[in-house]
């Protein structure tokens, strides 16, 4: 069985003097980021048993680690992503998902037809985006709302995209259907 792991959030630079760090979160909370245990770095090398101090502003806390003694090591680790293991969290609740979770199962459109499989999950703001891959090495992102992926199936490993949602211009725009004469 392959070990899985969840990204808690990123090093953001020193804060201070004392080897406080910055963290840019992915938890639902700040405080979420050293709730779990120890984390580790992406490539597994450093591990860190990071305690939160405070919410600097909405996704961004500041943390103390008995392994990062000065603002120089904290200023070294700027851009490193931390992990824990998957295990460690609490199970998702009733229609949520952890985006890890998604990753690699198998889009079929809600017509039956196979679409590919999932291999990214982004939000860059305005919403969740789940992307899939075609066999054919093309991707296509929709929107992971209930209208646009109606059922996720964890235990048969199967997201269904409905077929309406790879037709639709992004930007509500039907000029691409009615040029103007």
């Amino acid at each position: 069985m392959t070990r899985r792991r969840v990204c808690l959030g990123a090093f953001a630079g020193a804060h201070g003097i004392k080897g406080e760090a910055k963290v840019k979160t992915f938890t639902d909370s700040e405080a979420g980021v050293a709730r779990y245990g120890p984390v580790e770095s992406e490539d597994g090398a450093r591990r860190f048993t990071l305690k939160f101090i405070r919410v600097l502003k909405k996704g961004l806390a500041l943390v103390a680690a008995p392994e990062i003694r000065t603002r120089e090591d904290a200023a070294a680790l700027a851009g490193v992503r931390f992990f824990v293991d998957r295990a460690r969290l609490p199970a998702a609740g009733e229609g949520e998902y952890y985006p890890g979770d998604l990753i690699g199962l198998a889009a079929i459109g809600d017509d039956g037809a196979p679409l590919g499989k999932v291999v990214a999950f982004y939000n860059f703001g305005a919403g969740d985006i789940l992307e899939f891959e075609a066999g054919d090495g093309k991707r296509t992102m929709v929107p992971f709302t209930d209208a646009a992926v109606p059922t996720v199936d964890l235990e048969g490993g199967v997201v269904t995209i409905a077929v309406a949602a790879l037709h639709t211009d992004p930007a509500g725009d039907d000029a691409l259907d009615h040029p103007e004469d």
